[in-house]
């Protein structure tokens, strides 16, 4: 898998170690001041999510941030913070593809 990001909207995704990939936040939430957000994130077949988990994210210098293991090819992810306002790039969500 190769990095990307989309800037504009806060959103970077890294490979790590084996088969870990590492999801940094700096969006919306962030910028409107959550205390705390969350990684929503499933396997995705080609209509639905699988196996779907919402984990705490780290506070960083970077933003928010989550390693989480590259099961399948496809993820697809979103984020949310504890007021449970949503970020899911105007209902597209963010596709990571191993």
């Amino acid at each position: 898998m190769q990095s990307w990001n989309d800037m504009e909207k806060g959103v970077e995704v890294r490979p790590t170690f084996g088969n870990q990939i590492n999801i940094c936040y700096s969006g919306l939430l962030d910028k409107s001041g959550a205390d705390q957000v969350y990684l929503h994130c499933g396997y995705r077949d080609p209509n639905n999510w699988q196996e779907t988990i919402t984990t705490n994210m780290d506070r960083t210098a970077r933003g928010w941030e989550q390693n989480v293991p590259m099961k399948n090819h496809t993820m697809a992810f979103c984020f949310k913070d504890s007021a449970n306002n949503w970020d899911n790039n105007s209902g597209h969500n963010w596709i990571a593809r191993a």
